[in-house]
């Protein structure tokens, strides 16, 4: 018998494993993966950058960088940032792998075990196998369609016999939910930490991804609000435009968190991959990536107005959901009756999977929701998994029925 670390303990990492395996199986329909499409990757852009590098940034993508990050992607991600109206000049941005790993630095940074963290409930799985992994007490608060609840939130820090280390939040195309955050919720959030002392932790790993360019507003950061009362830390991600294999993700905090949070990263890798840098950058910097996100977002959309359709013939009308305005994801809601690991067990008999709402709850426990992802789904596949699915959902239902007579 192995003395196993408390950190290898989280429930939720577990849930990781098993989505990670349902979603990429083969003889499956899966609704799982959060993630984009294999057809849908830039492959010639990417070729045609590698191809056309000088041979000297061809053997640099084999080196060691720094461990904050390549120059050049710093900068151009200076611009991009910019012009999402995010403070780079007073600001210093961390190249990370992938945007977990910043969620990750951040969390060492700041907790030891037992220590306060507040999250959205539902929440993103990754986060949540974090702060279980280094001790963290999470607190949960519920939202609904336009955010974070308010007033919940309010009266949890109020009762709380310690004050958090953090707030984690992701306002735009949620994950799981689906949501985005109205701009008064936003601000509403900002002004209940405002003089707190309790740093907002910004997670935007969707914002690019909006189905309609009259809605772009909506995206903008609450790290661009300019308010002053509010440490806010805003972590950002290529894995949903440019590929999860690039595993190229950033943080953007004040000169003394980027300065602790540099060391925390260079204990755990030393640098985040210069090949994956470079090409990286390169995209950026020859303004490669408004036009695929226009390719993307009209994908996306595609994909999510077949699914919607769907799910509005067959699903029974005892499940409602909000129609997403961008992102990944549909999250559905279930009769309290029933629960969606009961739906799961019907529906993967017949071939198809999808995400849990337990997988999302703090406690692993509230489990009247699931996650369907459009992202990653053949579009010829969609209507056939939701008939599946729609079926397995009136079997749990009538079987509810019957067991209650």
């Amino acid at each position: 018998m192995y003395a196993f670390s408390n950190a290898v303990n989280s429930r939720h990492s577990e849930d990781i494993k098993l989505l990670m395996s349902q979603a990429s199986g083969k003889s499956l329909i899966s609704f799982a993966g959060g993630m984009p499409n294999n057809d849908l990757f830039p492959v010639k852009q990417i070729d045609d950058i590698y191809n056309s590098l000088p041979e000297d940034i061809k053997r640099l993508c084999f080196q060691y960088g720094p461990t904050s990050g390549y120059p050049p992607l710093i900068q151009s991600l200076k611009d991009y940032l910019s012009n999402k109206e995010l403070p780079v000049e007073d600001n210093k941005i961390l190249i990370t792998t992938g945007s977990l790993q910043a969620i990750s630095i951040i969390t060492q940074e700041f907790v030891n075990e037992g220590d306060i963290i507040l999250t959205e409930n539902p929440c993103f799985v990754g986060a949540l196998s974090v702060f279980e992994t280094f001790g963290a007490k999470i607190v949960s608060i519920p939202i609904d369609h336009n955010g974070i609840d308010i007033k919940a939130l309010k009266n949890k820090i109020a009762t709380l016999e310690r004050k958090p280390k953090f707030l984690y939040v992701t306002p735009n195309y949620h994950n799981p939910a689906g949501i985005i955050y109205t701009l008064e919720r936003k601000k509403e959030l900002l002004d209940v930490l405002t003089d707190t002392g309790i740093i907002l932790l910004e997670d935007d790993a969707y914002s690019d991804l909006y189905f309609n360019e009259d809605e772009k507003y909506l995206t903008k950061s609450m790290k661009s609000f300019g308010v002053k009362g509010v440490e806010i830390i805003y972590t950002g991600s290529f894995s949903k435009i440019l590929g999860p294999g690039f595993r190229l993700g950033y943080m953007l905090s004040s000169p003394e968190i980027f300065e602790k949070a540099e060391s925390v990263k260079q204990a755990l890798d030393a640098c985040t991959s210069n090949f994956m840098q470079i090409l990286g950058n390169e995209f950026l910097a020859q303004h490669k990536l408004e036009s695929y996100l226009k390719f993307l977002r009209n994908e996306y959309l595609e994909r999510k107005n077949l699914l919607q359709q769907s799910l509005e013939k067959y699903m029974p009308k005892e499940v409602t959901w909000n129609e997403p305005k961008g992102g990944f994801y549909i999250w559905l809601k279930l009769p309290s009756h029933i629960k969606s690991t009961d739906i799961f067990k019907e529906s993967v008999k017949n071939g198809v999977v999808f995400v849990t709402g337990r997988t999302f709850d703090p406690a692993s426990k509230k489990d009247d929701r699931l996650r369907l992802s459009f992202s990653n789904m053949p579009k010829e596949s969609i209507e056939k998994g939701v008939i599946i699915l729609a079926k397995a959902v009136k079997k749990v239902l009538k079987n509810a029925k019957v067991k209650n007579t």
